[in-house]
């Protein structure tokens, strides 16, 4: 068994050369990239010990929050332990040999389709829906077209053969991804005192007026950053709403202790689902 087989895994939803894969290899270069056909099944990998990590996204600067992430989280039974963020990189790739002007058609993820219109619209392409970028790639390796393209990442075009034809085409540079760091171990260890933390928490208000304006205010009281507050549906039904929140620092920390102390007088659920290390990327 060689060396590299014996690294611990690290599981991402997607193909190999996926935005997913590549940053797996970009952050965890001593983990083996494990590639995941659903969340579910990423999320699972991790939980039955296949994996050691996960790496998931949660949102991205374009698109906004990935929905199927925020429903898996609460019930998943993994513990986030950071957090990464991608810029995204799109590449117009094709068959060797194809040129620009045989090019009729061009295949990629939905959204990847929706980040890279100007290119789209110039070269008048028509689009096809693939379940994902490096998905597509792949597809078009195994399927030689010269009218056909992908949008993917570059690592999708080094793993498939593919030439790429424009590069960075994506329409707004500043398209980034962020991503969750998962762990099965019920009690990670927390972060060393001094390091700027994010923490990560699902709650559901009670049933009383204002019950969401009240349990926000100790937060606003205590001046702790709320960096992120969404809300989606339980179980189908509209008066379940749970609500996913970031706040910076630690529950240790006093003003952030007071925050969740009100919060969970308000609340008749209060999970926290992660402490972890604020990205630097999130300093300017």
């Amino acid at each position: 068994m060689t060396a590299r087989t014996q690294r611990p895994g690290i599981a991402f939803q997607g193909e190999f050369g996926a935005n997913s894969d590549e940053a797996c290899r970009e952050h965890f270069p001593d983990h083996k990239p494990t590639p995941c056909a659903t969340f579910e099944d990423a999320f699972e990998a991790v939980r039955s010990g296949a994996c050691a990590l996960g790496l998931i996204p949660v949102e991205n600067s374009i698109a906004g929050r990935v929905g199927d992430v925020h429903h898996l989280l609460p019930d998943s039974g993994l513990k986030i332990i950071g957090e990464r963020f991608k810029p995204i990189r799109f590449q117009l790739m094709a068959n060797p040999g194809v040129a620009l002007t045989n090019l009729r058609l061009v295949a990629s993820h939905v959204m990847a389709l929706g980040q890279c219109r100007k290119v789209i619209r110039e070269l008048g392409l028509r689009t096809e829906i693939a379940s994902d970028t490096a998905g597509a790639a792949k597809a078009l390796s195994e399927h030689p077209d010269p009218t056909r393209a992908a949008i993917a990442p570059a690592l999708a075009a080094d793993l498939y053969g593919l030439e790429i034809l424009r590069r960075d085409i994506e329409d707004a540079h500043h398209n980034t991804t962020r991503f969750l760091v998962m762990t099965a171990d019920p009690a990670p260890p927390r972060p060393a005192p001094g390091i700027p933390c994010v923490t990560s928490f699902v709650f559901r208000v009670r049933n009383v007026p204002a019950a969401l304006y009240k349990a926000m205010g100790g937060f606003a009281t205590n001046g702790v950053n709320m960096t992120k507050l969404e809300s989606y549906m339980e179980g189908g039904a509209f008066t379940a709403t749970v609500f996913y929140a970031d706040v910076e620092g630690r529950p240790e920390d006093r003003n952030v202790t007071l925050a969740l102390e009100e919060l969970g007088f308000f609340s008749e659920r209060l999970e926290i689902l992660g402490v972890y290390p604020a990205d630097s990327f999130r300093r300017p």
